[in-house]
């Protein structure tokens, strides 16, 4: 009983300091910049108001940069997903000649720095004309190492004997990928989609090299130009109010999709 008080009062406190620095952003971001002290904390909870948001909407070009991000991330997510669980289950099912050199290989590009790749990919976007366009933003994250390798060990767990039974109903490879194994296979999809697009949603570098304008620029890196362009005065209600809305869908996506991470987390708890 002792136990088990110790350790959801741990689990509490865990919660709290993950939650707190958010709750914060959030009230500093509709409190007024006059208002926003170090040394006096109670002048940030009175008269809350939507005028850094405001400020933030009129200064810079935020419903682009957010559409922007959004449809980078979901193409991206999208073409992820489907790349990565065709070749997870011809990795797992399909036997054909070097399949376990190219996997290694695959394997072998999870540990290469993304840092490393930038200027090839650079130079690549250039000479194929790509940048400052959405294929050049969307291009280089539709493949992933960790997303074939997420879904073909999650396509290993499956039985045979379900596959086997709809090859006898009359499927074919492409009917019983798409009828019976993804279905099944949705925890896994789920997994890779969240982490996807959280990654796609927050990047940074790639976006600052490749775009140039302010039609092309993500909200990540609108919210450091945005930031970049008070040197002598900063207005923490307004870079705030940025980070709020540069926050909260990858927030939401995660608690959209959480169910299935914790599904499939259980799944692999118990024996069969």
């Amino acid at each position: 009983m002792f136990k088990k008080f110790f350790l959801s009062v741990i689990l509490i406190f865990v919660a709290i300091t993950m939650i707190a620095p958010f709750l914060i952003m959030v009230i500093i971001s509709l409190s007024k910049n006059g208002q926003i002290s170090y040394t006096d904390a109670s002048g940030i909870v009175q008269n809350l108001t939507l005028a850094n948001y405001s400020h933030v909407v009129n200064t810079i070009p935020v419903f682009r940069y957010f559409f922007n991000s959004l449809f980078v991330s979901v193409v991206t997510t999208i073409g992820q997903v489907i790349i990565s669980a065709l070749a997870g289950y011809a990795f797992a099912r399909i036997n054909f000649k070097g399949r376990n050199l190219l996997f290694f290989t695959i394997l072998i590009t999870m540990f290469v720095p993304p840092q490393v790749n930038i200027i090839p990919l650079f130079f690549l976007m250039r000479e194929l004309h790509l940048v400052n366009t959405f294929p050049a933003l969307i291009l280089p994250g539709i493949f992933g190492g960790f997303g074939v390798f997420l879904m073909r060990q999650h396509f290993l767990s499956f039985p045979k004997e379900l596959e086997e039974a709809s090859v006898i109903d009359g499927c074919n490879k492409f009917q019983m990928f798409f009828k019976i194994v993804c279905p099944l296979a949705m925890p896994a999809i789920a997994t890779l989609s969240i982490f996807t697009f959280i990654s796609s949603w927050n990047s940074f570098m790639w976006p600052l090299i490749v775009t140039n304008t302010d039609s092309m620029r993500t909200l990540p890196l609108g919210l450091a130009i945005f930031k970049g362009s008070y040197r002598e005065i900063m207005l923490w209600g307004d870079i705030l109010a940025c980070a709020v809305i540069c926050t909260v869908p990858a927030v939401l996506i995660f608690l959209l999709g959480k169910k299935y991470i914790i599904n499939d987390m259980m799944k692999g708890s118990v024996k069969g």
